[in-house]
């Protein structure tokens, strides 16, 4: 069957599963500014699917055949198994059904720059910056990002036609639906192995993605990574990295970090100096981020000290360490870190605050957990003291072969202080028995 294409359902009525998902909830968003009709269904009731009913698009909790009748094109996520009911009616009924990632490809078409961010990890916070840098320096993109960034009013935001910025995820290769211009890749590691064999297997995949660009469009990487430099030295278009390294082309000079961790720099290209970025969020990997904003600004012909000022009034995205509150003395924060990787850059974040920092991990999948497993062992290293809940299914069946118990065991003979906790309310138990005034709970 021919793949549909939403530009021949303008006016038609269009249903969405899963709708509350941050990425599926803004091209909902999308999809309305541009006068398609909407209906969308979901398992839970969120703010998202509150927000996209005050915009006007009905939302349904809960998921029944009942849902997709009178639809004429069905929208889904991976996460949507086939046997869902509205999938399974669609298909009785034969109707035109497409999954998020082609959905966010087609979107993308007709825009004369398409920017996708890539990477293992890394890839909200670098949108984000990317997008408050070009919205700053009167660029006007179109944004599709996976988090919420208050700059924008949320996940996503209508711009001007000529430039669409996006995530551009690896998970199933979706990324490959997406028709890049502008490509920034910001690392190369293992995750998703539920779908990959292993990390030559990403590589590949990241590869075939590269390959995308026009011959005159930009490749922009982080030259401090073995694999992403070992692509684009392969590549035919125009080539930027980013970086420590003395041969990248974009570098952070006298850079220095307060007292909290946050990076300031001189942004050096070739041994210029572009301008200054003193950032407002904490973290080596946020530099990192800035370097590839500040790259692709440049890259984009974008004024530059806007750009830079941009980057420098920067407060994150939701979920990216993120101060939630505080309670009897104990300063709570967030982190959507669902790799060992992420988790030990947000764990050594929470470690530069000075405080006794308490992490909360919820592992996330039983294929990551089992993948890579080792790397959960220590990845928290540095806090004192580390709770694990039950592990969060996400798509997957319990294999019955792997459980958080394993993972504290584990911990715990590594010579970490680490408690199962297996529920949310468990969690809360001991951090309000055991947590001190001074503490920084940080969970992820």
């Amino acid at each position: 069957m021919t793949t549909p294409h939403i530009r021949d359902y303008q006016g038609r009525r269009i249903h969405m599963i899963g709708i509350g998902g941050s990425s599926m909830s803004g091209l909902a968003q999308m999809l309305r500014a541009r006068g398609y009709r909407l209906t969308g269904s979901d398992n839970l009731e969120t703010y998202a699917t509150k927000a996209l009913r005050e915009q006007g698009i009905p939302v349904t909790i809960g998921h029944s055949a009942e849902n997709v009748h009178g639809a004429e094109l069905v929208v889904y996520t991976i996460a949507i198994l086939p046997d869902n009911p509205e999938r399974v009616e669609a298909e009785r009924l034969r109707l035109p059904t497409i999954e998020r990632a082609t959905l966010l490809g087609q979107m993308m078409e007709g825009a004369k720059t398409a920017i996708g961010v890539c990477g293992t990890h890394g890839k909200t916070s670098t949108t984000s910056m990317i997008a408050q840098a070009l919205v700053q320096a009167g660029v006007d993109p179109s944004v599709h990002i996976g988090g919420s960034l208050d700059f924008i009013g949320g996940s996503t935001r209508i711009g001007g036609g000529e430039v669409f910025l996006t995530e551009a995820c690896e998970l199933n290769a979706s990324f490959l639906h997406l028709r890049p211009t502008v490509a920034v890749i910001t690392n190369i590691e293992e995750d998703h192995l539920d779908f990959y064999k292993d990390i030559d297997d990403i590589q590949q995949a990241f590869g075939r993605f590269l390959a995308l660009l026009p011959r005159d469009g930009y490749a922009i990487g982080n030259g401090d990574d073995e694999r992403v430099l070992e692509l684009m030295n392969g590549l035919a278009c125009h080539r930027l990295t980013y970086g420590m390294r003395a041969d990248c082309d974009f570098r952070p000079a006298n850079l220095c970090y307060d007292a909290e961790g946050r990076g300031s720099f001189d942004v050096s290209r070739h041994g210029k100096n572009l301008g200054h970025i003193s950032l407002k969020v904490a973290g080596f990997f946020h530099v990192y981020n800035a370097l590839a904003a500040a790259a692709c600004a440049y890259a984009q012909g974008a004024d530059l000290g806007k750009a830079f000022a941009a980057l420098s009034d920067f407060i994150g995205a939701h979920r990216r360490f993120e101060l939630t509150g505080e309670i009897e003395g104990v300063k709570l924060y967030h982190d959507y870190g669902h790799n060992p990787a992420e988790m030990k850059s947000a764990v050594g974040v929470a470690a530069m605050q000075g405080r006794r920092v308490i992490a909360v991990m919820q592992p996330h999948t039983y294929s990551r957990v089992k993948g890579l497993f080792d790397d959960f062992l220590t990845c928290t290293r540095q806090a004192a003291i580390t709770l694990v809940t039950d592990i969060f299914a996400a798509r997957e069946a319990d294999p019955g072969d792997i459980h958080s118990r394993m993972l504290v065991e584990g911990m715990q003979r590594a010579g970490i202080e680490a408690y199962l906790t297996p529920t949310f309310e468990d969690t809360e138990h001991w951090l309000l028995r055991h947590g001190r005034e001074g503490d920084l709970g940080l969970t992820m």
